[in-house]
């Protein structure tokens, strides 16, 4: 089941693929979001289905309860334009070579359109690519694991076990990782959950449902607290990041309604903010499609 519902990420046989993107508009802190139109390809046997008559294709909505602080009312606009790719983030600033260590100067490589830091010695061209943040979301008798930071940032705050992917190993492989490494727990990944997107950071976060193995766990080194919360019982107001109250909230919506679905959302985080001000965005481009699960 868990290949299934990775495969279609990637791959135009499970029954959609992307074919446009159009710039969709401009939010209230002045970022614009490109809305991707899909179209079925109509498979013979599709890996994913959706409770709804449509196409096999995500369905798009907004989150209620997922709002900017700063407006919580804030909608997307609908327009057609010419697609724009720009990046919303701010790199660090490479003064030096990693290879050889020799000074940098900053400007366009040839056939290329953004700047880059490039050895004024040895001519390397510096790239940085975005960190993949993952982890799990662990149901147990109708809770929640989560734990309490004991590093830096957030620290005092609480959230699911989750750190930034290792060379070599897998998605899965570096959530369960993590999960072990921050909550001593053993769990069996059931289904990818949620990527999101944060360019500002340069972050993207991939959430899978998992079970305990075993029904024990205990901090690790990373956090001073372990501890499984029913639904009504989450602390929304002391959670670490904005991924985390994402992630939490379109879980509870979905049980509401049914059951969870995968999720692919874009949080657009509002430029100079710390962060532990877990309101402070949007979720722009919220997509949602049937799991199913075995």
């Amino acid at each position: 089941m868990l290949m299934r519902s990775i495969q279609f990420l990637g791959s135009c046989s499970s029954g959609f693929f992307f074919h446009r993107l159009k710039l969709q508009g401009m939010n209230h802190f002045g970022q614009s979001f490109i809305s991707i139109s899909s179209k079925p390809s109509f498979s013979r046997t599709p890996l994913l289905t959706t409770t709804s008559r449509s196409p096999r294709c995500f369905r798009q909505f907004r989150a209620s309860s997922v709002r900017s602080e700063s407006n919580p009312d804030a909608t997307s606009s609908s327009s057609s334009s010419s697609p724009t790719f720009r990046s919303s983030g701010t790199a660090r600033r490479i003064n030096f070579c990693q290879l050889c260590g020799g000074p940098t100067k900053y400007e366009i490589p040839d056939g290329e359109e953004k700047e880059r830091a490039i050895c004024t010695l040895c001519g390397k061209i510096a790239y940085e690519n975005p960190k993949m943040v993952v982890g799990c979301l662990i149901e147990h008798d109708n809770k929640i694991l989560l734990c309490k930071r004991k590093i830096q940032p957030s620290y005092g705050l609480w959230t699911l076990p989750a750190g930034y992917m290792e060379i070599g190993e897998s998605a899965t492989e570096g959530a369960i990782r993590e999960t072990w490494e921050e909550a001593g727990a053993k769990v069996k990944i059931i289904s990818p959950f949620a990527q999101l997107d944060i360019p500002l950071i340069g972050q993207t976060y991939i959430i899978f449902l998992a079970k305990l193995m075993t029904p024990h766990f205990s901090p690790g080194p990373e956090s001073s607290e372990c501890r499984l919360f029913a639904l009504d019982d989450i602390p929304y107001e002391s959670l670490s990041f904005s991924s985390m109250l994402v992630t939490l909230n379109l879980y509870v919506e979905d049980l509401k309604v049914g059951k969870p679905k995968f999720h692919y959302g874009i949080i657009n985080k509002r430029p100079g903010t710390s962060p532990s001000e877990i309101h402070a965005y949007t979720l722009d481009y919220h997509l949602a499609k049937a799991n199913e699960v075995d």
